[in-house]
């Protein structure tokens, strides 16, 4: 009798992943694993291959040096793989399921209203996005493409800028007939200023006054957990926000919403990216064609 056939690739791609992410937990996660399956499918490849591969005793997982080797290999055995399976498709039009994480605001005011037209150019394209203002690990959460605003920190991720929108307090007519409007920051510390309950790059609001950049917290008596719902309840009166115009431009041009202290505004601009693992040369022909859609008809300015 042979022996069961193995999925030798895949389960390079699971150990692969548990180096990657370090840890059974995190890997299973992004493969929609338990982490005890994944646990023991390194315990039968390393039963198979009769060694060692991983020391479990630690809390930070460590791979022994038989690891380490096989990890090298698997790496470059997965790259060929990959290799392969573009040099046969290269002319094949884009398809398969691309997962997009965007944040709300963009999500909501830009990507949305481009879904339609973009499924009718690649119908073989299935889209799966997530709105969230968190920021997600691609790996972990096995996104394709990412959508960041404000400064990029993760250096193993590609970008390509989609544009650049300048920051703007605001306020409703409403708001600003019953509680005035502010002049001067001292002013402005009376005022309600609607603030984020997650941690952020910019927690705090930038002014720029006789030459110096002063800050002020985003204190008041609401905070939200994105950009659309400080959006909506700044619409709704309930105090100021600091808003890039990407998303509120609509707003301000049909004086829904009215910028105040323009005169101390810095000028700030939050940059907008596409972000994605792995060179521009090596990409996926869903991936590729949708960056490349996303900077041809994304206007932020």
């Amino acid at each position: 009798m042979g022996r069961p056939e193995t999925n030798r690739s895949g389960e390079m791609e699971v150990f692969v992943r548990v180096v990657e992410l370090s840890g059974f937990s995190a890997a299973a996660r992004s493969l929609r694993m338990t982490p005890s399956a994944v646990s023991k499918l390194v315990a039968r490849l390393e039963t198979r291959l009769g060694a060692r591969l991983v020391n479990r005793s630690t809390r930070k997982l460590q791979l022994t040096p038989e690891g380490m080797t096989f990890y090298e290999r698997c790496v470059r055995v997965l790259a060929d793989i990959d290799e392969a399976e573009r040099a046969v498709a290269a002319g094949a039009a884009p398809r398969g399921r691309l997962r997009v994480n965007a944040n709300v605001p963009f999500g909501l005011h830009h990507l949305l209203p481009l879904v339609p037209h973009f499924v009718a150019r690649y119908p073989e394209v299935t889209l799966d996005i997530t709105l969230t203002d968190q920021v997600v690990d691609l790996l972990e959460e096995r996104a394709d493409v990412a959508i960041r605003t404000g400064p990029l920190r993760n250096t193993r991720l590609i970008a390509r800028k989609l544009g650049e929108s300048r920051m703007a307090v605001v306020g409703a007519p409403s708001y600003l007939e019953q509680h005035g409007i502010p002049r001067t920051l001292a002013e402005l510390e009376s005022h309600n200023r609607i603030g984020f309950n997650f941690a952020r790059s910019f927690e705090e609001w930038p002014f720029l006054e006789a030459g110096t950049v002063r800050t002020l917290p985003a204190r008041g008596n609401v905070q939200v957990s994105d950009g659309e719902a400080a959006r909506r309840l700044a619409l709704a009166g309930v105090g100021l926000a600091r808003l890039a115009l990407f998303h509120i431009g609509a707003d301000v041009r049909a004086g829904r919403l009215q910028p105040v202290l323009e005169e101390l505004n810095p000028g700030d601009l939050q940059e907008v990216h596409a972000v994605f693992v792995g060179q521009g040369g090596h990409l996926p022909a869903r991936v590729r064609a949708f960056i490349d859609y996303l900077a041809e008809t994304v206007r932020l300015s």
